[in-house]
């Protein structure tokens, strides 16, 4: 089969690799449709990981083979998979912290190599332990596209249910990048206000289509009076970080009012370093939120809210494009133009 190995030095290249073969308990899945996703932008940009690997964890695709004791499942199945689940029995799941749960942290989908969701590839291992628990199969009415969404919609509505958002609180999302967009959609939907911030003119037309009041550009606008004048001169109730550029978390602090919600959503790396005033979360009183990655209490929500098109995520696809064209897919992503928003590969596709 062609994936998309992760060689080191920021570098991908598609390659012919061994189809992975199939132990007891596990699926074979023929991806349709992978979504690129910035948590795996940066551990290529930044090296995070040592390589070969192949990256690539929003997938949807067919069940091609099933391994003995793979109960429930047929060739023909249309299934999006989770490359984690949690082990719901340890201290960390009992106090629902899944991500930091060590049977979570295992990745158990794979194109062959470290596994790493492998999502770039024509196929994919799916791991006994995901088969059991993190595989949800969807009718042929809904579109890969629209199915391989079901991974970061799951991720954010975790955050939104850990910021519980009150009918007419302002909720303030800066960024309005995919996840972004995602939020404004899921926080609307509580019955707060939203308000939303980014510098490309084509998602603010997105963020009020989706919900938000006002969505304003942070190169031109002054934010701070703007959110006060939403909000009787107080600040905004919470606030939800969805890009990873420099000062938003200290923008964050400043648009927020005594007593605020602070989420941090995009700070994955290590290399990104906040530093802000005691003050102005001590004596201010702010809570300081972090959230990561998807909740397995919310998965069958997280798929009904995409497979009965209840978000419509596919008006954020930008792009559809081949295996091939990968390397040219993720530095779009890395560096969007005004039309670039989510980008799909498709690995069944080849343009050469």
């Amino acid at each position: 089969m062609r994936a998309a190995v992760y060689r080191g030095n920021s570098t991908i290249a598609v390659e012919t690799v061994p189809t992975p073969e199939v132990g007891p308990g596990e699926l074979l899945v023929r991806v349709e449709s992978c979504g690129v996703c910035h948590t795996d932008l940066k551990k290529v940009e930044h090296n995070l990981l040592p390589p070969p690997r192949v990256f690539g964890h929003e997938t949807a695709g067919v069940v091609v083979r099933v391994g003995d004791g793979a109960a429930g499942f047929a060739p023909g199945d249309r299934v999006i998979a989770f490359h984690h689940v949690p082990c719901r029995d340890c201290f960390y799941c009992r106090r629902k912290l899944y991500a930091q749960c060590t049977t979570y942290k295992r990745v158990g989908v794979t194109a062959g190599f470290e596994p790493a969701g492998g999502g770039f590839s024509q196929y994919v291992r799916v791991m006994d332990w995901i088969v059991r628990q993190g595989v949800e199969k969807f009718d042929a009415g809904v579109p890969f596209d629209r199915a391989c969404f079901v991974e970061p919609v799951n991720t954010c509505l975790k955050a939104v249910v850990q910021m519980a958002p009150q009918p007419q609180e302002l909720a303030l999302v800066l960024g309005q990048g995919p996840i972004g967009l995602l939020f404004t959609m899921l926080v609307r939907r509580t019955g707060a206000r939203v308000a939303a911030t980014d510098r490309i003119a084509r998602r603010r037309e997105l963020a009020l289509r989706f919900g938000a009041e006002e969505a304003w550009n942070p190169g031109a606008d002054a934010i701070e009076p703007r959110v006060a004048g939403l909000s009787e001169g107080r600040g905004a109730d919470l606030v939800i970080v969805a890009a990873s550029a420099p000062g938003l978390v200290k923008q964050a602090v400043r648009c927020s009012r005594p007593g605020s919600r602070i989420l941090l959503f995009s700070q994955t790396s290590h290399q990104e370093q906040v530093e802000l005033s005691g003050a102005d979360i001590c004596v201010g009183e702010r809570t300081l939120l972090g959230c990561y990655s998807a909740s397995i209490d919310l998965q069958k929500e997280s798929a009904h809210l995409v497979f009965g098109g209840e978000l419509p995520v596919e008006d954020l696809i930008s792009h559809r494009w081949p295996l091939d064209r990968i390397e040219s897919a993720i530095q779009l992503a890395l560096h969007p133009d005004e039309e670039a928003l989510k980008i799909i590969v498709n690995p069944q596709r080849w343009a050469q």
